[in-house]
C-alpha cells in the first residue's frame, strides 16, 4: 500500500498514465462530463456536496504532476473570487501561465482530456483544465 501521494487507487493509475502535453480537468460536482467511447477517463471523487474540496484535490494532484500551463473559465473571476484568487496564485508566471476562456470554451476542451477528476465542490466555476509537462 502506498503511504504518501494520492492513495485513490484509480485515480493513481490514471495518473502515472499521463504524458506531456496530455490536458486533466479538475472540476467542480457540476461540470458536465463526456460519456461513451473516447470518453476521457473519469475518477468521480465527490462524496457530498463540498468534499472533497476543489482546492484540497487540486492541491493533491499538484503534488504528482508536472504542470506547463492551466486554463480556467473567465467567469471564475466574478462568480468565485476566492477560487479565481487560488488559481492566479498557483498558475502565473507557470510555464504558459494561467490562460481564460468561456466557461462553454472551456466545457468544449473536456472531451480532450485524457482524465477528469470530479470533485464534491458546490462552488462556481471550480473547474481548471491542466496542461501536463515534463520534469527535465
Amino acid at each position: 500500500m502506498k503511504k504518501a501521494g494520492v492513495l485513490n487507487r484509480r485515480l493513481s493509475g490514471a495518473l502515472a498514465r499521463l504524458g506531456h502535453t496530455d490536458l486533466v480537468v479538475v472540476c467542480d460536482a457540476g461540470l458536465p462530463i463526456p460519456e461513451g467511447p473516447g470518453a476521457p477517463r473519469l475518477v468521480d471523487l465527490a462524496f457530498r456536496a463540498g468534499v472533497p474540496s476543489f482546492a484540497e484535490v487540486l492541491d493533491g494532484l499538484l503534488g504528482e504532476l508536472v504542470v506547463e500551463g492551466a486554463t480556467v473559465a473567465e467567469e471564475v473571476e466574478s462568480a468565485n473570487p476566492e477560487a479565481a484568487a487560488r488559481l492566479h496564485r498557483l498558475f502565473d508566471g507557470v510555464g504558459a501561465g494561467l490562460v481564460s476562456l468561456s466557461h462553454e470554451e472551456l466545457k468544449a476542451l473536456t472531451p480532450r482530456a485524457k482524465l477528469v477528476v470530479r470533485t464534491g465542490e458546490t462552488r462556481p466555476y471550480a473547474n481548471v483544465v491542466l496542461r501536463c509537462g515534463v520534469p527535465f
